[in-house]
């Protein structure tokens, strides 16, 4: 199975891909629980369908741009749980990011850490001293 990710709004957007291609969308609304929740989210997600962390495959994600906080804690979730079970991951941006993540993992493709596109200079608060 393919997980698909979107982090870049605080509702994440999320697509589970079969082996057989058969996609099916999901929405979290994960506002501030993002860190907190997310893998808890997946492994709820899959428990569902009676899947467990070792059926994902691959990884898609959208690299953006959108939320910097989303998109940070997204991608370093995702980036780490890729390399800790040696699966692909790749990033993609634009409106066909999906069907650009499935074809380049259909062909082998591997970012092994995607970098998140942003859209702008983050806003941090800067220190009062």
């Amino acid at each position: 199975m393919i997980l698909l990710w979107n982090s870049a709004e605080m509702n994440v957007k999320i697509t589970l891909v079969s082996e057989t291609g058969e996609r099916e969308d999901l929405a979290w609304q994960a506002d501030r629980n993002l860190a907190r929740d997310m893998l808890a989210y997946i492994r709820d997600l899959l428990t569902e369908r009676t899947m467990s962390f070792a059926d994902i495959t691959a990884i898609g994600v959208f690299r953006g741009p959108g939320s910097y906080t989303g998109l940070r804690i997204g991608l370093t979730v995702l980036n780490t749980f890729a390399a800790d079970r040696h699966i692909p991951i790749v990033g993609e941006t634009g409106e066909s990011w999906q069907d650009a993540s499935l074809s380049r993992i259909a062909a082998g493709d591997n970012d092994k850490i995607v970098l998140p596109e942003y859209g702008g200079d983050a806003h941090i608060t800067k220190p009062r001293k």
